[in-house]
């Protein structure tokens, strides 16, 4: 089984707000970088979109090494949330459903095709792999035009 290096990261321009991901896959010499993005979304769509777009660019099964500095992506693996979600039909409590559950199966359907390592890194520390997805990250967001609100004056009755 062939040893990849996945590193990821996701940015929002407000949250929700215009999104990116970016991804770089690292298999001996050879990187692969991908970003992609959505026009309104949040922070933790795109953390796991990161993730999810770089394990489907893997055309067999490998053993993977993924280093996020999303919290919220590595401890669902490794504080076992993501399996008790599963046990619950993707429900926290009896009423309030997991979000982003549509990422989730995704995500947990790839998990089981490859055998994932999680690691959390610290964001904005100088790591030159969270670093540069990032950059992937920000910058498809920024790609997207700036919603303008307008703002309309009203009379105000007498």
């Amino acid at each position: 089984m062939k040893k990849v290096t996945l590193y990821t990261d996701g940015a929002c321009r407000g949250n929700p707000g215009r999104g990116g991901y970016g991804a770089i896959l690292v298999y001996g010499k050879h990187e692969k970088e991908i970003s992609g993005g959505e026009p309104v979304t949040t922070n933790n769509r795109m953390e796991l979109l990161a993730a999810i777009v770089g394990l489907s660019a893997l055309k067999e099964p490998c053993e993977v090494d993924l280093y996020s500095d999303s919290r919220y992506l590595v401890n669902a693996f490794l504080e076992g949330w993501l399996a008790d979600w599963k046990k619950t039909g993707y429900r926290r409590g009896k009423r309030d459903e997991v979000k982003n559950a549509d990422l989730w199966e995704e995500l947990d359907r790839l998990t089981t095709r490859h055998t994932v390592h999680f690691y959390w890194v610290k964001g904005h520390n100088g790591h030159d792999y969270n670093e540069r997805c990032d950059i992937l990250a920000t910058t498809f967001a920024d790609s997207f035009p700036e919603e303008k609100t307008e703002v309309t004056e009203t009379e105000t009755p007498q």
